[in-house]
């Protein structure tokens, strides 16, 4: 059928993977090979994990089947279509379920985006512990792995900012039999095959990109001579849950040494003892060629909804039902963003024939209107850009290959993204592409062709970029380049705009309270924007995830880089005070802007002078709104 199912009708429910017994049997299946579990609803677009694996499962011959948001008050929902022949796979999203259900500030999160019309009931927290109970208790018997971003990043022992404790690694707490790591395809099919062949689950333990426990009688002798077991010795022997729980710099230490094993090229296995078990990692699955990534994508999704939701809306298909995924993996190595331990670091991109083809695919699908919302993936402009040469890469060990400068070692080109932009803009169909995945401004600043093609044709009047702060310290934290790369970035796009003739803006995403900004580093970003007439409105509260960089700061107080003591807010106050000033220019954000600079020691900036932020406090019933800056167009 190709990509897409084309127009028709009324759905053909044979065209979507089974959800039912019915379903089942209307294919004339008496049993699934594989359940797939997940968090989300189902949509059968690729951009959804869990389906994504799903249908890379189907393609290989096997029976799969989906249950989606299942009810969580008995095991009888998740075993509707009974025991899988090989295995049940569980997800608890495309999201961890603990960020999708509360914000920064711990409050519980309005509309969960993944779910019918919005609905914020339809997943437990700590999703994949609840499935992976339910479906132990519906199918005694049947291998349970893991898989999704919620198990990827919470593999090892790891800080939950939710509960504000050290949890163990998921895989025990689940008490699952493996669990996958990473974006899973290869993984996946390879328990699938090997269960297929015969094979034990037990002997399952020699897969990249997954993880096992260990009993003590075998954990104990490898971490004391790793060469008598594997073949390379290269195993590296984490420090263990109890260390990291009862000493920060432990858990810095842990968190250092995990980050240099993250290249599927040279990563070593790992070794991290519970108590009297442990938890021993694969090294990371090898990236997918470019022929495999046009597979993915040639696999028969109908991208939409499962017809059983009728007319409800799911907000996230709503944002990228029109949007074409470019590429996987992210070089930047940003300490807030766990991209690279999930996706990797290696780019793995499409050919431009396979892009090609499902553009002309969307073109057939109902309520098409020529306009393709995003080209892109984590970082658009990094389509096909790569090391030198392979044995660079493969001796690398670099966190970032931009940080704290862009490696002379990789390739910057934006000629093959150039040259899909207008390919895919010349289609018949298609009247607007837009690139709305963000860009890396330092590596767009080394193309003006990029950029004047980005301004001419893919921008629709805004451009979101992430400078993310103005301070070069609390950047370095991060590991994102200067402001003055934002800077020459945002002159050549207004230059590229202008030519163009056209009235375009940035709008530039920040974030307060990361790790190593102060109050007072708040204070002096919130005056360089004013200085430059910049009125942000995507700030972001910053958010510990689960084994990211910046979340060990957070909760250590240590760099784990450099082993540093590094300042990080914690006073949720704090925290919104460092948001208010941000917003220095919406008078409803006014209140606790004062109470910030009072705290920072600059009352010098509350009144009505050029350089203040906010007006003073006039008291009750004053007429608000008296005293706004004036609206300047961004830099």
């Amino acid at each position: 059928m190709g990509l897409v199912q084309l127009r028709s009708r009324k759905p053909d429910l044979n065209a979507f993977l089974p959800t039912t017994r019915e379903e089942m049997e209307a294919r004339g299946w008496s049993e699934l090979d594989i359940l797939i579990v997940t968090g989300d609803a189902y949509v059968d677009h690729a951009a959804f994990g869990p389906i994504l694996i799903a249908r890379f499962l189907e393609g290989r011959g096997y029976k799969v089947g989906v249950v989606a948001q299942p009810a969580w008050d008995s095991p009888a929902d998740i075993a509707r279509m009974g025991a899988p022949r090989l295995f049940v796979g569980i997800s608890a999203g495309n999201l961890d379920s603990m960020l999708n259900k509360l914000t920064a500030q711990k409050k519980v999160r309005s509309e969960d985006q993944y779910s019918p019309d919005g609905s914020p009931h339809k997943r437990p927290n700590r999703a994949t512990l609840v499935y992976a109970n339910l479906c132990r208790q519906a199918f005694p018997g049947t291998m349970v792995v893991l898989g999704g971003i919620e198990a990827s990043l919470r593999r090892i022992a790891h800080y939950d900012y939710w509960s504000d404790q050290v949890r163990r690694s998921i895989l025990l707490d689940a008490k699952a039999d493996i669990l996958v790591f990473g974006m899973g395809e290869r993984a996946a099919w390879e328990i699938a095959h090997r269960l297929d062949q015969g094979e034990h689950r037990s002997r399952l333990r020699d897969i990249r990109g997954t993880a096992h426990v260990l009993s003590k009688k075998d954990w104990e002798p490898l971490a004391k001579d790793p060469s008598r077991f594997v073949k390379d010795g290269k195993v590296v022997v984490l420090p263990s849950y109890e260390e990291v729980l009862a000493d920060k710099k432990q858990f810095a230490v842990a968190s250092r040494m995990f980050q240099y094993e993250t290249n599927p090229h040279n990563g070593r296995r790992l070794l991290q003892v519970h108590g009297d078990q442990a938890v021993y990692f694969n090294s990371p699955a090898e990236p997918l060629l470019e022929s495999e990534m046009d597979g993915l994508y040639d696999l028969p999704f109908q991208r939409r909804p499962h017809p059983s939701y009728g007319a409800a809306r799911i907000p996230a298909f709503d944002t990228i039902k029109h949007s074409i995924v470019t590429m996987r993996g992210c070089f930047g190595g940003c300490t807030f963003c766990s991209i690279t331990e999930h996706e990797g670091r290696i780019i793995q991109s499409r050919s431009e024939a396979s892009v090609l083809r499902e553009v002309r695919a969307l073109t057939r699908m109902d309520g098409f209107k020529g306009t393709i919302t995003d080209l892109g993936g984590p970082t658009a402009n990094m389509y096909k850009m790569t090391c030198k040469d392979d044995a660079t890469e493969n001796a690398c060990r670099r966190l970032s290959c931009v940080h704290p400068g862009i490696c002379e070692n990789l390739v910057t080109d934006h000629a093959p993204l150039i040259d899909l932009m207008k390919k895919v803009r010349n289609e018949d169909g298609i009247k607007k592409v837009f690139i709305a995945s963000g860009v890396r401004y330092d590596l767009a600043e080394r193309s003006p062709e990029f950029v004047r093609e980005l301004a001419q044709h893919h921008t629709g009047g805004q451009l979101s970029v992430a400078p993310e702060h103005n301070n070069d310290k609390v950047l370095g934290k991060m590991k994102k380049p200067s402001i003055t790369s934002y800077e020459r970035f945002a002159q050549a796009f207004c230059q590229a705009s202008e030519e163009a003739g056209k009235e375009q803006y940035l709008v530039p995403y920040f974030i307060t309270g990361h790790p190593g900004s102060t109050l007072k580093d708040t204070v002096e970003l919130a005056l360089y924007l004013k200085e430059n007439g910049m009125r942000p409105r995507q700030v972001q509260d910053f958010i510990p995830t689960p084994m990211a960089v910046a979340t060990t700061m957070f909760y250590t107080g240590i760099d784990p880089l450099t082993m540093e003591s590094v300042y990080s807010a914690r006073d949720l106050r704090e925290k919104r005070m460092m948001k208010a000033l941000i917003f220095y220019w919406d008078e409803q954000h006014w209140p606790l802007a004062r109470e910030a600079l009072v705290k920072a020691g600059r009352r010098d900036l509350i009144g009505n002078g050029p350089r203040c932020l906010v007006p003073p406090d006039r008291g009750p019933g004053a007429r608000p709104g008296a005293a706004r800056a004036p609206h300047r167009r961004p830099r």
